[in-house]
């Protein structure tokens, strides 16, 4: 475990690495800024991270001219961080209605007008005032009065917003962005511990900077000052409001530069009494714009650290939205949440998506919606629920079929006996009935594939239930009855895979299989109760010719074959793994 800084000491000593992502507090969010990205985490009112990431516009030349490069970055961050606070309140309160451009420009403009107005025309109306209505007229002094002004209605300024609710959480998010990049400066792992044991102060602050920045104003307007006594006889102009403040206006982007260039070599300079010096004040000042942020709000300044991370990292990774997931990222968690069947991950993506398991590789993102739907679905797997139970539906011969808490999920070994029929079918328009249909995924495959006329029976209102909804758009005809009791006329084939589990072995099965109807695995005591029946009933059903196809288990194709030589001559059909699988009696 990290060992724990104290808050009101920058430990630079430690520092094992250096990195100039800087970041910005949102409502209930987080901005990091890299070399060539930006990435928001926002925690949403359902309390799940919404993430957005972009790409920055290259850099221009300027950008790296000294004193230009500061004018350039803080009219970027200006803009940048603007922008991402009107985002971050989209998905922090999305009842609440959005500020148009319009109504958001007239905001920034009287925005603007109050920080003119507090930190630049009240500190010199200041020094106006003592200067007009008293006598005094040391210019040094009224300068050093208007430069304390400035500094005073700095930090009261600091002081009285962190007093509302509202900001002082924004400021709690800032001091997790502070937190989260000297965790990673001092080399430890990004985890909510290691973040929360370092300083919610840094170098790099943007209070820093505004403090460099007053103090700039305070060295450059006290020259101004003196440099305007020179110019006798032009007092009246100097002593105009408009033009004062006007020449105070231009200088600030110089003041921005000088402070920028400051803040950025006290950033990379090695720890000593002068540097320690320097950053003193502005470090102190943080006390007042960071606030110690819960366990909660570090987790949120981790995953906008690591998206900038990602993406500077790898130019060609695709950048997302809010409400949108990486998906690779999102499918490998998936498939850790199920390391005993971690493929199951991707047939819940592929259900979701309505895509191939081929075309996963090709998906890039994906809805925070439909990976919250994702992980709902892996919850009822752990839970031992059934894959296709859970999905809804179960791929059958290339077809999807409906299934779920009330019937059979089809095995493969079913297919084969599907497969036999419609090959033994061929272009015969042939009468068949399906007994034990439930789900109906044979009778579907088989109305598909042929022109035969089909008959769909089964015990269970439920399992008919289900197969209805199968049997849409074909010409099935559906029967409620217990094996033969309510079937009427001759059939040129019957398949049936009936119940065949021994009743004694059903309760030792894995969870996935004791889920399933209980009615359609049970084949009684031996597991050959419904092939006796099939044995006794059939030959009245089937025509001169008629073929009987069923499923069996493991280990009962002798013996059914011995139950079907009443109805005729068998044949046994393997399945992949040599398994005895099929039997097929011709009447």
């Amino acid at each position: 475990m990290a060992k724990k800084s104290k808050d009101n000491k920058y430990d630079t000593a430690r520092k094992t690495r250096r990195t100039f992502i800087g970041g910005q507090a949102l409502l209930e969010g987080v901005m990091m800024r890299g070399a060539s990205s930006v990435a928001l985490a926002v925690r949403a009112p359902d309390g799940q991270i919404e993430l957005k990431t972009e790409r920055l516009k290259k850099r221009s030349k300027a950008s790296r001219i000294p004193i230009v490069r500061g004018v350039i970055s803080f009219i970027s961050s200006l803009a940048v961080g603007m922008s991402s606070l009107l985002k971050s309140a989209e998905v922090s309160a999305p009842e609440e209605e959005t500020p148009s451009k319009g109504s958001t420009a007239i905001a920034v403009v009287l925005g603007v007008v109050l920080a003119v107005g507090l930190f630049i025309a009240l500190p010199w109306f200041v020094g106006w005032a003592i200067k007009r209505w008293t006598t005094f007229d040391n210019v040094g002094v009224i300068s050093v009065i208007e430069g304390c002004t400035r500094l005073i209605i700095f930090i009261a300024y600091l002081g009285v917003v962190r007093l509302m609710p509202d900001i002082k959480r924004t400021f709690m998010y800032h001091g997790a962005e502070h937190r989260t990049i000297n965790c990673y400066e001092r080399g430890l792992p990004l985890t909510v511990e290691n973040v929360q044991s370092c300083s919610t102060k840094h170098n790099r602050c943007g209070t820093t900077f505004l403090f460099f920045v007053v103090i700039f104003a305070i060295l450059m307007y006290a020259l101004l000052n003196w440099i305007f006594t020179l110019f006798r006889g032009y007092e009246y102009l100097f002593e105009n409001f408009f033009f004062t403040l006007m020449i105070r206006l231009l200088l600030l982007p110089l003041i921005a530069g000088l402070s920028f260039e400051l803040l950025r070599g006290l950033a990379v300079l090695p720890d000593n009494k002068f540097t320690n010096a320097l950053r003193a004040p502005g470090l102190a000042l943080q006390k007042l714009s960071t606030c110690i942020p819960d366990d909660g709000m570090a987790e949120v300044a981790i995953v906008a650290f690591n998206a900038v991370l990602e993406l500077d990292a790898e130019p060609n990774k695709p950048t997302i939205d809010f409400y949108e997931r990486d998906f690779a990222c999102e499918r490998r968690k998936l498939a850790e949440r199920l390391p005993d069947n971690p493929q199951d991950a991707d047939w819940i993506f592929c259900d979701i998506l309505d895509k191939r398991r081929g075309d996963l590789g090709g998906v890039q993102k994906i809805k925070s919606g439909l990976v919250k739907k994702a992980n709902e679905y892996a919850d009822r797997l752990i839970d031992g629920e059934p894959l296709d139970y859970v999905l809804g539906n179960s791929d059958f011969c290339g077809v999807k079929i409906n299934v779920d808490k009330r019937v059979l999920i089809p095995r493969f070994e079913t297919e084969m006996l599907a497969n036999l029929a419609v090959e033994e079918i061929g272009d015969k328009k042939a009468r068949v009935l399906d007994l034990c249909t439930g789900s109906g995924c044979i009778a579907s495959v088989i109305a598909r594939g042929t022109d035969a006329a089909v008959t769909a029976a089964d015990i269970s209102d439920d399992a008919l239930q289900v197969a209805l909804t199968n049997f849409k758009g074909l010409d099935v005809e559906v029967v409620k009855s217990d094996m033969f009791s309510a079937i009427e006329g001759k059939f040129d084939i019957i398949t049936c895979n009936p119940p065949y589990v021994r009743t004694a072995d059903i309760d030792g099965l894995q969870p996935q299989v004791t889920a399933q109807p209980r009615i359609a695995l049970d084949g009684g005591d031996d597991g050959l109760k419904f092939y006796r029946i099939i044995a006794d009933c059939a030959a009245e059903h089937l025509t001169d010719d008629g073929v009987i196809m069923t499923e069996v288990g493991y280990d009962q194709a002798a013996e059914v074959v011995k139950l079907f030589k009443k109805i005729g001559k068998s044949e046994v059909v393997k399945d992949l793994d040599g398994i005895e699988r099929i039997v097929v009696c011709r009447k």
